[in-house]
């Protein structure tokens, strides 16, 4: 896999555009440890800065229309075996951020909040304020789902057992499954697939997040930490993907 350029520049006026903007852009939100030890500060610090480069951005998608939906990996099933203090720092973190408070400031924005993975894995309060979070803003039009407790294995994972158990109680045969079934059992089944997915902070992996879904997904690696990450920086991104074009396995030109 090629990294693309750190700070692609926007296309010339003879650059072909060969891609429509993305509806669907998913983000691995990379660098917040990194970003605190660049600057003599703690852990908790940079997940703070993260959090806060988060809101700025989704206050910025705002506007953008052609946007309907945006992804962000902000804890996964793995990240439960990160040291106890960090975790207990994530949890209080999340906590106040699902506060009533912090969730009008997104339903102002017309934030449609999603919250996708094994909420089993919190406490009862937590899963409370999730719920109330998503019933708040259900009527909203700008999708955002954060994926928390979350792994592609375990999306996939949860899919097949619920086809199985559809097999188990005769309401399905084998050989009724296929690609598209399977798909609606995933999560965000009912939005469109990502077009676009960004990592920061100069890793190079997906790193189990959204493995089905982004099959056909455009990678974009850059090495800005997430807590730089901001509206200037995606418009690099989004500038860059409008020259690449999207072809789902067809030969250019061909369709075939």
């Amino acid at each position: 896999m090629t990294k693309r350029k750190q700070e692609p520049q926007p296309p010339t006026r003879d650059a072909v555009i060969s891609s429509p903007p993305p509806r669907h852009i998913a983000f691995i939100m990379d660098g917040n440890r990194r970003w605190a030890e660049r600057r003599g500060l703690n852990v908790q610090q940079g997940h703070r800065a993260g959090v806060k480069a988060t809101l700025q951005l989704l206050s910025d998608l705002a506007e953008r229309e052609h946007i309907e939906v945006i992804t962000l990996f902000a804890f996964s099933s793995e990240n439960w075996l990160r040291p106890a203090l960090e975790v207990e720092g994530l949890m209080r973190l999340l906590y106040e951020q699902l506060a009533e408070q912090e969730i009008d400031k997104l339903h102002a924005n017309d934030v449609c909040l999603r919250f996708i993975g094994a909420r089993s894995q919190f406490s009862a309060e937590v899963r409370r304020r999730l719920e109330a979070a998503e019933q708040r803003t259900a009527d909203n039009s700008k999708v955002v789902a954060i994926a928390l407790s979350y792994s592609g294995q375990w999306d996939i994972t949860q899919a097949a057992r619920a086809l199985a158990q559809q097999v188990a109680n005769g309401q399905l045969l084998p050989e009724q499954i296929n690609e598209d079934l399977f798909a609606s059992k995933l999560s965000l089944a009912d939005l469109p697939l990502p077009d676009l997915c960004v990592r920061t902070s100069g890793e190079q992996r997906l790193s189990n997040f959204l493995l089905w879904q982004c099959a056909y997904t455009e990678l974009h690696f850059c090495d800005v930490p997430w807590p730089d990450f901001d509206i200037k920086a995606l418009d690099q991104v989004l500038a860059d993907y409008q020259t690449h074009q999207r072809r789902f396995g067809k030969r250019p030109d061909h369709g075939d």
